[in-house]
């Protein structure tokens, strides 16, 4: 099984953006603050080397990290 990018957390957190949930939306659903939230998805586009929510969703997409 080949190792994902992200931790844990970050995938369940961009599989819920991408399911249009929005970052208040997913801290409640994870019990986790907003900030935690924001700060999970900076390091996540950090690790992909991309600019933005959006570019990292692509990127994912593309590496098959997450599907629509």
């Amino acid at each position: 099984m080949k190792r994902s990018i992200l931790t844990k957390r970050e995938h369940e957190i961009f599989n819920l953006l991408v399911a249009s949930k929005s970052t208040k939306e997913i801290a409640g659903l994870l019990g986790i603050s907003e900030k935690t939230v924001r700060n999970h998805i900076s390091n996540a586009i950090q690790k992909l080397e991309v600019k933005g929510r959006a570019g990292a969703v692509v990127e994912l997409l593309r590496l098959g990290e997450i599907t629509l």
